[in-house]
């Protein structure tokens, strides 16, 4: 498939989840609103994504791809099924006694990471009781991140793209329940926390069944250190003390906003927000660009992976820029109409579009740090990276603590400090990507490149003049479309439509290019039943 078609997949498949993922949020902030409740869970969930980043979609994910790769490209399907399920063994046993050491530890977790609620022992119990029902989804995902390495090696992105839709189809199904049967909030969140770890274990087994449907046979056994397994930690491993500052960041800024009640609510809705087009567009295009970038380094050809590079920041940017726009020039009307409802007032609604826009600037950076990076572990330099990731780490625990604590006393939301600060270091860190890349001459901006580049910011700046009217006359909007949801709606549309129409006559992306996204490349194999 092409670099274009591969990130279609992935991001249409991811669209349908994120669209979910949404809806649920709606329903967890209509029930919760931004109360102890809502604190609880986001805590309960924030663990094992945390943890998950770090070791199943983290360091070790990114180290596999490039090892498994080169062992079926070198010694064919049989030796690379064979380093598979050793280090799908290895990491497995790792990951779930850690689990289990967490679980064991949660009472006393629990108050740190939660502290405007320490003294109250219903909401302790319901938190800690969450995070424990929670925490084997990261056993789970461990098995389903190698799994999808796997199937992406092999050109099969469609169900590792689709697989995460019954994370937010299984915590739908609890929330939905109290409108049926009687439930309380606690009671709630229980059955919700339940309901992640179910969705877990069914990503596993399908991707687990997907994997034997191209023929590729893996066993689960004993963990043993062998040399394929050595390899691959060797080259995690400065991923993962990369990825271990990333969460200490994570972690400093949990225990920032455990000291104030709601702010973790607020920091939760505001990253769902932005993680949006993150999750669209930077993992898909990353995804597709590992195996690809591995082939072309592998083989000796640096002009296909200068041209790789350039296609997919080119394409990247195109999906990122419009988000990014809307999200800074409409983030309260976008919140306050979807949003808004049951528990959660407009007022959590102006708190939460405060940070958000702090974010959204931030946001193309994130995208780019997907994008760069693939080029390091392409050619197996993760110690760059990692270093890269140290510094902007170091740079969002600084700055984010400072302003915190600055605008906090200062009578303003800490939150938007730490949200300041994370766009900060994303800058930072796609900076020293590129500037490495730069350097080294693995990467040099094409005039192409830069041309077309040039016209999707054009773009993205005639879109923005059209929504920032919208924002003025957001309740006039509503009343005239009779209600928020459809004046959202109405607006982001048009405004959609504008820059939709704007990429087509500035020539940022032509007709013929439009149609060759749909096309094979040649020599790919035919869809099977799984794409």
């Amino acid at each position: 498939m092409s670099l274009a078609r591969n990130t279609l997949v992935q991001a249409t498949l991811t669209l349908g989840s994120r669209i979910l993922g949404f809806a649920r949020d709606l329903v967890l902030s209509a029930r919760f609103g931004q109360g102890p409740m809502m604190d609880a869970f986001t805590t309960a969930l924030m663990l094992p994504n945390m943890f998950r980043r770090l070791f199943a979609e983290g360091a070790f994910a990114q180290a596999f791809v490039p090892i498994y790769g080169g062992v079926r490209a070198r010694d064919g399907d049989e030796a690379a099924a064979v380093t598979a399920s050793e280090a799908l063994s290895f990491m497995f046993a790792v990951v779930a006694g850690f689990c289990i050491l967490l679980q064991i530890a949660m009472p006393w977790i629990m108050p740190l990471l939660l502290s405007a609620w320490k003294d109250d022992s219903g909401v302790m119990f319901a938190a800690t009781t969450a995070a424990q029902l929670t925490m084997p989804y990261l056993a789970c995902m461990t098995i389903a991140s190698l799994l999808s390495g796997v199937l992406n090696t092999s050109g099969r992105f469609a169900l590792s793209a689709g697989v995460p839709v019954f994370l937010n189809l299984c915590t739908l199904v609890p929330l939905l329940a109290p409108s049926l049967i009687p439930m309380s909030q606690p009671t709630t969140l229980l059955a919700v926390s339940a309901a992640v770890t179910v969705s877990g274990v069914i990503q596993a087994g399908l991707l687990w069944w997907g994997v034997r449907r191209l023929g590729i046979r893996l066993n689960l056994s004993w963990p043993r250190l062998t040399a394929g397994v050595a390899r691959t930690l060797k080259l995690a491993i400065p991923g993962v003390l990369a990825g271990g500052a990333l969460q200490l960041n994570s972690v400093v800024s949990q225990l920032l906003t455990g000291s104030n009640e709601g702010a973790r609510s607020v920091l939760y809705n505001a990253d769902r927000l932005y993680q949006l087009p993150l999750g669209l567009v930077g993992v898909a295009i990353g995804l597709a660009l590992v195996p690809r970038l591995t082939r072309a380094f592998v083989s000796g050809d640096h002009e296909g992976g200068r041209r790789t590079l350039d296609d997919g920041i080119t394409l990247s940017m195109a999906f990122t820029l419009p988000a990014a726009v809307a999200l800074f020039v409409i983030p309260f009307f976008i919140i306050d109409a979807t949003v808004t409802r049951g528990a959660f007032t407009s007022l959590d609604a102006a708190r939460t579009a405060d940070v958000l826009r702090q974010f959204a600037w931030g946001v193309p950076a994130f995208v780019l740090a997907k994008v760069l990076t693939p080029p390091f572990f392409a050619r197996e330099d993760t110690r760059r990276p990692m270093i890269f990731a140290v510094i902007s780490v170091v740079v969002t625990v600084a700055l984010g603590s400072g302003l915190f604590f600055w605008f906090s006393r200062s009578g303003v939301d800490g939150v938007l400090g730490l949200a300041i600060a994370t766009s900060v270091s994303a800058w930072i860190n796609v900076a020293l990507l590129g500037g490495t890349l730069i350097r080294e001459d693995v990467w040099a901006p094409s005039a192409r490149f830069v041309g077309r580049f040039s016209r999707v910011l054009a773009a993205s700046a005639v879109m923005a003049a059209v929504l920032i009217p919208a924002s003025l006359f957001y309740s006039d909007l509503s009343r005239i479309l009779f209600a928020k949801e459809i004046a959202v709606i109405a607006v982001v549309g048009a405004g959609a439509l504008v820059y939709g129409v704007c990429i087509v006559l500035f020539r940022a992306v032509s007709v013929s290019e439009l149609k060759a996204t749909l096309k094979r490349e040649p020599g790919a194999s035919a869809p099977t039943g799984l794409d």
